[in-house]
């Protein structure tokens, strides 16, 4: 089978998928997974198969020894493809198709800060995809962030805590259609009504993400056990980016680092990394791994309109960025501005140069981000979850995606 065919399975036809099937319980060798329609029937060691699920069709073309993931789940991705999750619902639509094609069937939109009308306008772009499930949500990256932790954030956007503006980004996905869309938000406590944001999201079901942010640890903290009383679904807040948009972690100064490690290892937040080499080292990956653990993280991308592109100029909310050497920095003053990856790209680098165990990195790219921010049907293969399949080489590099039962031109 080719990467770009196509097929759609139906009611009345199975397809039988063979392979090394991950699963966040382990790899199964020998493993099938059964799809009907858009759902998975059965996954799970060839030996242990039902009798009345034996003869699914299979693809035309299918070699052996290929690896079943499920669909990868970025949560935190600005764009691809040269589109940008914003304003143009063209770009918007071509930033989703570019990663779902690389394998994230399931994937956030994120925001960057803009101006109240921005922010609204790209509400109502992104939550029509979100309708109709070419994206899972939508993910706001400030306005609410502290300007000497902002990065590639626009200083002109940045703003206190502003409840009206939470509320009306609620409604604009309501008026658009996607009921619950507003699923993620970040923000810095140590701002002017910092400390009370979390308890307006979560009534407004929107997961708090702290990030960029210049608090001392003592703010962070109590930031973070606010949020885990009140942060719906899984119950546990988020943090944007580890490390990146926060004060460096010192042993006499330890910062929001050091918060947001404490309450990850204790299972009281869940970090998300952006493991593609440029906004983290190897060492740190695996660090997070081994001190967090795969149901504590989410692999993410925090792409860009340049992936997918070659390198160049190209934008970030309006401002300028230079893409070279595998970095996109922005013009001005070379801050690193989102990244040019894909996820399964990110899950690769921590495979083979961080050494994460497969499982492991698998599960933090998929199961965890699903689970954390309640979504249902997604991030693992089993019966009657989303028939999401990404198929891989030994060399974990694309061969083929399933998205609820259709191959992916």
């Amino acid at each position: 089978m080719s990467s770009d065919a196509t097929s759609r399975p139906t009611d009345d036809r199975r397809t039988a998928l063979t392979g090394r099937v991950v699963a966040p319980e382990g790899v199964v060798a020998d493993g099938v997974v059964v799809v009907e329609g858009e759902r998975v029937l059965w996954a799970g060691a060839a030996r242990d198969l039902p009798a009345d699920l034996a003869g699914g069709a299979t693809p035309d073309g299918w070699a052996p020894g290929r690896t079943l993931l499920p669909g990868l789940v970025d949560t935190h991705c600005h764009g691809g493809a040269g589109g940008e999750f914003g304003p143009d619902p063209e770009g918007v639509r071509r930033a989703a198709r570019h990663h779902r094609r690389a394998g994230s069937t399931t994937l956030l939109a994120s925001l960057v800060s803009a101006p109240r009308q921005v922010l609204l306008d790209g509400m109502a772009a992104c939550a029509p995809l979100v309708a109709d499930g070419e994206l899972a949500g939508v993910h706001l990256e400030g306005p609410f962030l502290s300007t000497a932790r902002r990065g590639a954030q626009n200083p002109a956007a940045l703003v206190d805590p502003d409840p009206s503006l939470v509320e009306a980004l609620v409604g604009a996905a309501r008026d658009g259609g996607a009921e619950g869309a507003f699923r993620q938000m970040t923000w810095a406590p140590e701002l002017p009504g910092g400390d009370v944001l979390p308890r307006v999201l979560a009534e407004l079901g929107v997961v708090p993400a702290l990030g960029h942010t210049d608090s001392d640890v003592d703010t962070a903290v109590a930031a973070l056990r606010t949020a885990r009383e009140v942060a719906p679904y899984g119950g546990r807040p988020l943090v944007t980016h580890v490390f990146n948009g926060m004060a460096p972690m010192h042993h006499r100064t330890p910062g929001p680092v050091a918060a947001c490690l404490g309450r990850a290892a204790a299972g009281d937040a869940v970090l998300e990394v952006i493991g593609d080499g440029v906004h983290l080292a190897a060492g740190t990956v695996r660090m997070l791994f081994e001190v967090v653990g795969p149901h504590g993280l989410h692999l993410v991308t925090d792409a860009m309109a340049a992936s997918g592109m070659p390198e160049g100029d190209y934008t970030l909310g309006g401002q300028d960025v230079v893409v070279a050497d595998g970095t996109a920095r922005l013009a001005a003053d070379g801050s690193i501005a989102g990244g040019v990856a894909t996820l399964l790209d990110v899950l690769r680098f921590a495979v083979q140069q961080a050494g994460v165990p497969l499982v492991d990195a698998v599960t933090a790219a998929s199961a965890t981000p699903a689970a954390s921010l309640g979504l249902d049907g997604v991030g693992r293969l089993g019966p009657g979850m989303a028939a999401d399949v990404l198929v891989v080489d030994d060399d974990l590099q694309r061969v083929a995606v399933m998205s609820h039962g259709e191959w992916v031109a």
